[in-house]
């Protein structure tokens, strides 16, 4: 006789538990403490199985037999319930593993240990902040038409370039998944062509040699924080990246050999760089010395000695002078670097070896750089001069 919502309702505990049943193998077990709890008895290959569908009345009479008629389907099949349903909780842990941000948090570690910490950043914003709608959703089931309506979204708010590197990233992190057997594709493959193509802007930068010569007098007037003013002088003697200069610790510098020693961690290329510096970019580093003597960094923050200049600090300054993003900004230091140098004459291979272009023959890139640093320390001394003759000239 089959069971009624009442009858379920009503059982009450006994000294030793038992069962009513439903039908097809359907019983509702009443335990001594007076739970009650659905279970399913049947034979497969000639043996009893008892399998569980959850408590009275969290589970209903009617889901129970539903559960009841799904489990004699897969019999039917050939198929065993208990197996079946151990199998969806092992796919159901997997896909947990295996979600779009934990495999990010792996790309992620091993970003940070190959890239310069800028470029690690970048990744970290594009794959955590920019792609967080994807962050709990198993990697496989994660298609191109997701990402792409992700991507149009940043598209749309003006951001061409950043939508394209995102696509990048986020393939990159597919691919790990593919490698280490968690995908079976890279559904970002299909969305190449989908963007609009980014607006190449170039960085602004001041290239005629006389305006030049006004930026740099005006950068030596400005009156605002004094590491700030500083690595803006020493930026302009150096030649590197912004980054490179807000970022430089104390003991990367050997002051007797006039050597600033660059680690890889912390170029953009990951290879180590040695900048000759000139007696001008001495004079800057004996300025701002005493100012950091407790902390590591050479150009520390107005808030802390402990955290660098932010990002945008030099071009902050550079706006406070009067200069616009159009006319200038801190990275396009080096377009005037490059462009003055080479319409003076200079070999453009020791120009290439002081902004550290990475020449792609590994041979040839470790060659140039040992045979350029003489030509390198010459160049650099000259540069300075000619720094000091442009402001001159104002």
């Amino acid at each position: 006789m089959s069971l009624s919502d009442i009858a379920c309702k009503n059982a009450k505990a006994k000294e030793k538990q038992y069962r009513l049943a439903d039908g097809d193998g359907l019983n509702l077990l009443v335990q001594t403490n007076g739970s009650k709890l659905w279970q399913l008895r049947y034979r497969y290959l000639e043996k009893e199985n008892i399998l569980s569908f959850g408590k009275y009345p969290l589970i209903t009479l009617a889901e129970a037999r539903a559960k009841r008629d799904e489990a004699k389907k897969l019999l039917a099949n050939g198929i065993n319930p208990s197996a079946k349903r151990k199998e969806e909780k092992i796919n159901a842990a997997t896909s947990a593993r295996t979600t779009f941000g934990l495999i990010v948090e792996e790309v992620l570690e091993r970003s940070r240990s190959r890239n310069a910490s800028t470029t690690a950043e970048k990744n970290r914003w594009y794959l955590e902040d920019l792609a967080a709608p994807l962050a709990k959703r198993p990697i496989k089931e994660i298609t191109a038409a997701e990402i792409l309506q992700l991507l149009q979204k940043i598209e749309k708010s003006g951001r061409r370039e950043t939508a394209r590197k995102m696509r990048g990233a986020i393939g990159r992190v597919f691919r790990h998944a593919i490698v280490t057997l968690r995908a079976e594709n890279d559904p970002t493959g299909a969305l190449r062509g989908a963007l609009e193509p980014p607006k190449v802007v170039g960085r602004a930068a001041v290239t005629d040699e006389r305006k030049f010569g006004q930026l740099l007098q005006a950068i030596d007037d400005y009156d605002g924080w004094p590491t700030l003013k500083a690595s803006l002088q020493f930026l302009a003697l150096t030649c590197v990246r912004p980054g490179e200069v807000r970022g430089a610790a104390r003991d990367e510098f050997d002051l007797k050999k006039a050597v600033w020693r660059i680690p890889a961690e912390r170029m953009k290329m990951r290879t180590p760089h040695d900048v000759p510096l000139s007696k001008q970019a001495l004079t800057v580093l004996d300025d701002v010395w005493s100012l950091s003597e407790y902390g590591t960094l050479v150009f520390p923050s107005i808030r802390s000695i402990k955290r660098p200049l932010s990002e945008n600090a030099m071009n902050s300054a550079l706006r406070r002078m009067g200069y616009t993003k159009d006319e200038v900004t801190a990275h396009g230091f080096r377009a005037t670097v490059s462009t003055i140098l080479n319409a003076r004459g200079y070999d453009a291979d020791v120009i290439e070896a002081v902004l550290a272009h990475q020449d792609k023959n590994a041979i040839r890139r470790t060659y140039n750089r040992a045979t350029y640093w003489d030509q390198r320390v010459k160049l650099m001394q000259e540069w300075a001069d000619l720094l000091d003759d442009l402001r001159a000239g104002v």
